[in-house]
């Protein structure tokens, strides 16, 4: 398919769609796995009646859901570094894709950990207590369940936090990831350096940049990416009515 373009857009096409889409999906894939995971059990372990829980993941959740996920992205990337050299601890050091997908992981684990605080404190009373009567203690009563009644009533905003992370994803284009965003600027500044021929000597390139063309295909390349999952979310919200 990619040969039907014109010539300058293929090389541009070939590095957005093996580079920048794989990468955009693993920052994105990465980072929402994290987020489900450490949100519902952060979210799960706020519902508990103990002050020193709720008020640790209260503050875990209002400076993470808080701050700009770039700022955290600053913080995990220049910042941290300084600490692994005074405190000699190199896995302090991140990479720009690990900086990335941990400052998306933090901000979506905050939004997550709320919502299912909210979804596990919806279920009504008598669920609880009619495990609590079958002999389950906290732990089983969560797992066997209130938390499948609450991860049903979750499913729309884990599918709104997955585009948010996918359209967020584009912030790791600072640090120079090269996700969607950052192959579809090289391929414009690559375009405008002009080349010459080694069999024509004629001098290519460097007139247009075709920065029109290729930010407009990044638009169309998210829209797709990005409004099926919507309409999905906007359906599990209609259907998934417990």
């Amino acid at each position: 398919m990619l040969d039907r373009l014109p010539h300058w857009a293929e090389p541009v096409a070939d590095y957005i769609l093996h580079t920048g889409v794989k990468n955009t999906l693993i920052i994105a894939g990465i980072s929402v796995l994290l987020s489900v995971v450490a949100g519902v059990l952060l979210g799960t372990l706020l519902t508990i009646k103990f002050l020193p829980i709720q008020a640790a993941i209260r503050s875990y959740i209002e400076i993470w859901r808080g701050l700009p996920i770039i700022v955290t992205i600053f913080i995990l990337f220049f910042g941290l570094p300084t600490l692994a050299d005074e405190l000699h601890i190199e896995a302090l050091r991140l990479s720009e894709i690990k900086a990335a997908i941990l400052g998306l992981s933090l901000w979506g684990s905050a939004q997550i950990a709320e919502a299912t605080r909210g979804a596990v404190q919806s279920i009504p009373r008598e669920q609880h207590e009619a495990s609590a009567a079958l002999g389950f203690g906290w732990v089983g009563r969560h797992v066997n369940v209130i938390l499948p009644q609450a991860l049903r009533r979750l499913l729309p905003p884990l599918v709104s936090l997955s585009v948010n992370v996918i359209q967020n994803s584009t912030l790791a284009q600072i640090l120079g990831v090269p996700e969607i965003l950052e192959t579809a600027e090289r391929g414009t500044e690559r375009l405008s350096i002009p080349t010459v021929d080694p069999v024509t000597l004629e001098v290519e390139g460097g007139v247009d940049n075709h920065a029109f063309e290729i930010y407009g295909a990044v638009f169309v390349l998210f829209f797709l990416i990005s409004f099926p999952l919507t309409r999905l979310a906007a359906f599990l919200e209609r259907r998934l009515v417990v």
